[in-house]
């Protein structure tokens, strides 16, 4: 049986337990659904275990269990390893929902609920690959794959860096793929090799100790909000690039084959304009 006639055969059954999945409301940002987090690392082992995988675990960490899985395809192999996330962000407010956010609803072949794409659908994804290409008459798996789906990547990923140091060698791989991005549309599969980092930063500038009049002072005394507006203007050059010295010491330039790449990406400038209002 090939992996089409088999996609073909089971589509129901994978839809009916993704839709199982969604269900579990597996917010790591509030403490009353830990609970559920727990479930939904259940259930994902208990899939990847289904699926095929010779080895599957909860690792424990200070926090969310981490699931980790292994196929084994042979030493002479590469490696891939799969990350993803199985825990979703809060649904608050639940009055601005059109459907219940953990009762998952299918409106023009779409999945509406949370988690469906960050990042429960896409970790699927990849789990039911695994199974239909180990079924009989299956192409069979290419190389070794290993998962680690974490549960607290909407709360910051506290445990994970610890884990990964921790666990340098079980995760040895040759590529990392990480399906919790953006595509160019939904009709062009994307592969993208980088992503854009987040830095939180807290600032407090002092003025008066007290409401001036701005008649009074307006010329004399700099306006608090001002100073900041200043501060923060001043991050950027007119070009957009960071002014903060050193900032890009240690980033790599892109190739003139990866411009070049980037540039024959089917990319419209006005359908991104109305994509954004």
């Amino acid at each position: 049986m090939s992996s089409p006639v088999y996609l073909t055969q089971h589509q129901n059954r994978f839809l009916e337990e993704l839709l199982d999945w969604l269900r579990i409301p597996s917010v790591s940002a509030d403490p009353k659904f830990h609970g559920d987090v727990l479930q939904a690392a259940d259930f994902l082992l208990e899939r990847l275990r289904e699926a095929g995988a010779t080895h599957a675990e909860l690792c424990p960490t200070a926090g969310n269990p981490i699931v980790y899985a292994e196929y084994f395809a042979g030493l002479d192999r590469p490696t891939v390893l799969v990350y993803g996330h199985y825990d979703v962000q809060p649904a608050d407010p639940y009055e601005l929902w059109t459907s219940p956010p953990f009762e998952p609803v299918i409106k023009d072949e779409k999945i509406y609920a949370r988690g469906a794409c960050d990042d429960k659908g896409q970790v699927y994804m990849h789990v039911k690959a695994l199974e239909m290409m180990l079924r009989d008459g299956g192409a069979g798996v290419p190389c070794n794959l290993k998962f680690m789906i974490e549960g607290e990547e909407e709360v910051g990923s506290n445990n994970l860096a610890i884990f990964v140091r921790e666990n340098k060698e079980k995760l040895q791989a040759d590529v990392i793929l990480i399906s919790d991005t953006g595509i160019l549309a939904n009709d062009v599969p994307s592969i993208e090799v980088g992503l854009r980092g987040l830095s939180y930063h807290e600032v407090e500038v002092t003025g008066p100790n007290r409401d001036l009049h701005s008649g009074l002072y307006g010329g004399a005394v700099m306006n608090p909000i001002n100073a900041l507006c200043d501060m923060i203007s001043s991050l950027h050059d007119e070009n957009r690039h960071i002014t903060i010295p050193a900032f890009y010491d240690n980033v790599d330039e892109l190739s003139a084959a990866e411009r070049a790449e980037m540039a024959e990406a089917p990319f419209s400038e006005d359908e991104f304009q109305q994509s954004i209002g």
